[in-house]
């Protein structure tokens, strides 16, 4: 397995991994408490790694991973829950999958991307493929719930392109700086729950296995990986991994909750798998990049694409942070 292929199928376990929130939220959480959800998926897993990385923000990245953690977390788990509640699930999904289209226009406006005919192309076709998979006939459509749908793609989107752009400073990990953005935007999501839902729910020991699954799994290692991803692969490419995370909450409810998957899904499965996988394609940048590795010299797309080897300088415990990280990724690829 190539280097870029190794980190491609790392980064996809974290749609992948977010694919199982439905079912979980559903299955061992509490109901109608979204935003209490979100605050519990972003604040502990954010400060767990700030205490395993002892590292916070220093000058510009104070506001810096203030705003990311905003785009990436505080704003974007509220819009994607308003919307949720606003809308049938599978509109909903195919409100959020023209994200890799907002990823394509501000990826060419901040980070001088320039958009190709493939590129497009895929995202359209990976957004045509989800809707196979979750639009049914006769779904309502909510004017708020749409807009909600629209704005929490937007902002998940920017919080790629920015990440991309800013990277993180020298001698902070992708470890820390996950930990920034996790906090960052729990922060931001509590007052919100704590004003709209109230105190939290009482809860049971199935609710507290839910919530732990959600903060260290679904969340922590989940963002770490895709963050990570986000540094070494071109924005376009990471954000067409997104459509993963409605295909497996589609197989998961077939599979676990009994719902129907019919031709048409597993056509539209198929399209958006497809998608997927073509838009991680590059033979002209393979072949650039093998003929770089022969002779020493990096081309500019591997330059434009991020390192493939951390290579910033790290504490004692931000060492003992990533050395576990990189085993939690081993034993994801074995799997």
């Amino acid at each position: 397995m190539s280097r870029k292929a190794a980190v491609v199928a790392l980064t996809a376990l974290a749609p992948i991994s977010w694919g199982s929130t439905y079912f979980v939220t559903t299955e061992f959480l509490p109901p109608d408490r979204p935003l209490f959800t979100g605050l519990m998926r972003a604040l502990p897993a954010g400060l767990l790694l700030l205490a395993l990385t002892r590292k916070l923000p220093r000058g510009a990245w104070w506001w810096k991973s203030a705003a990311l953690g905003a785009l990436n977390i505080g704003a974007f788990f509220p819009l994607l829950f308003l919307a949720a509640y606003r809308l049938p699930g599978g509109v909903a999904a195919v409100v959020g999958s023209v994200g890799p289209l907002f990823v394509v226009g501000l990826a060419a406006l901040f980070l001088g991307e320039k958009p190709t005919a493939k590129t497009l192309l895929t995202a359209v076709a990976a957004a045509f493929g989800v809707s196979l998979v979750v639009l049914k006939a006769g779904a309502a459509f909510d004017t708020v719930g749409v807009l909600a749908g629209l704005l929490s793609a937007l902002s998940m989107s920017a919080g790629v392109v920015f990440t991309k752009r800013w990277g993180r400073p020298e001698g902070v990990g992708a470890l820390a700086l996950t930990g920034w953005q996790l906090t960052a935007g729990g922060l931001v999501i509590l007052p919100i729950a704590f004003l709209i839902e109230g105190a939290p729910p009482a809860l049971t020991g199935t609710h507290l296995a839910g919530y732990a699954y959600l903060a260290f799994g679904n969340t922590a290692i989940s963002y770490f990986l895709w963050f990570r991803g986000i540094e070494r692969l071109s924005a376009s490419s990471v954000t067409l991994l997104g459509p993963l995370s409605p295909l497996t909450a589609a197989i998961i409810g077939w599979a676990a909750l009994g719902q129907a998957l019919g031709a048409v899904q597993v056509l539209g499965m198929a399209i958006a798998f497809g998608a997927t996988l073509a838009g991680q394609l590059s033979p002209r940048a393979a072949k650039r990049t093998e003929q770089a590795a022969g002779t020493g010299v990096e081309t500019a797309a591997e330059l434009a694409a991020g390192p493939v080897v951390e290579t910033a300088p790290f504490s004692s415990a931000e060492e003992k942070a990533q050395e576990v990280s990189m085993d939690l990724e081993g034993s994801a690829v074995r799997r």
